[in-house]
């Protein structure tokens, strides 16, 4: 197993947090802090990222799935858990979601997506990093997060500086070892033989996966639900109340 840094906090039913590209556990901060109030949340930094291990290979987002059960088994004592994935934690959420649907209640597939027909944007960001290092491409990720009018308060000023710091602080080539692994995703015919009970979360406002994509993932999944937030493509962090209420609406549904 990859070593993962995990934080645990709360009691109750067990919700796991995945992280976006480039950030860390701490993306989940808002989040976290609502949901605690009623459940054991566990959130942790995907391999590359935060203070989680570095190993030096090319890896796939099948691999994080894999991270994801091993932490699970460890961490939830043989609970299901709900799993809720955001971005590159959407994909690894789509990946356990077939590999492994006994650890799972359910899952949460929030501003992600399940295939990219054209990855010229993901190559061209991996020669950019290549050549000038993650801080070249941390403004512009950070203005696609976020939607400018939330950028301009007091507290989506603070978010995103706390985004970009999260992003420039995350290892160059584990980066571009991430941009690859997002970029060679496939998962339009396994979304199919997902069994397990499935929310699709968009941002009306997310230019990096829009809502096209999940429009497309939640046709795939049998039986999924749809939900929006007025958001940009990291909604959790914009609108954590709105996303919490999304989630505990669809648990409570099940």
């Amino acid at each position: 197993m990859i070593p993962l840094n995990v934080l645990r906090e709360g009691e109750g039913p067990i919700v796991v947090l995945s992280h976006a590209l480039g950030c860390n556990l701490h993306m989940w901060d808002g989040v976290a802090a609502l949901l605690s109030r009623a459940h054991t949340v566990i959130r942790y930094d995907h391999r590359h990222h935060g203070g989680s291990a570095a190993p030096a290979a090319p890896f796939s987002v099948e691999a994080l799935a894999d991270d994801a059960a091993a932490l699970i088994e460890r961490e939830a004592g043989g609970e299901p858990v709900h799993f809720v994935g955001l971005s590159m934690g959407g994909m690894t959420a789509q990946a356990l979601a077939v590999r492994r649907p006994e650890l799972l209640r359910d899952v949460v597939i929030a501003n992600s997506s399940a295939h990219y027909p054209d990855v010229s944007t993901w190559q061209a960001r991996v020669a950019r990093v290549q050549a000038e290092g993650v801080a070249a491409i941390a403004d512009g990720a950070v203005e696609r997060w976020l939607t400018p009018a939330w950028r301009a308060t007091p507290e989506g000023t603070a978010a995103a500086a706390a985004l970009h710091g999260m992003l420039v602080a995350t290892d160059a080539a584990g980066y571009i070892e991430s941009c690859k692994a997002v970029a060679g995703i496939d998962f339009r015919a396994s979304n199919r033989r997902i069994t397990v009970p499935t929310l699709v979360i968009d941002g009306a406002q997310d230019l990096a996966t829009p809502p096209a994509m999940s429009d497309l993932i939640a046709a795939a999944i049998p039986h999924a639900k749809r939900a929006s937030l007025d958001a940009a493509h990291v909604s959790a962090v914009e609108k954590p109340v709105e996303f919490v209420t999304l989630l505990t609406d669809f648990w409570r549904s099940l």
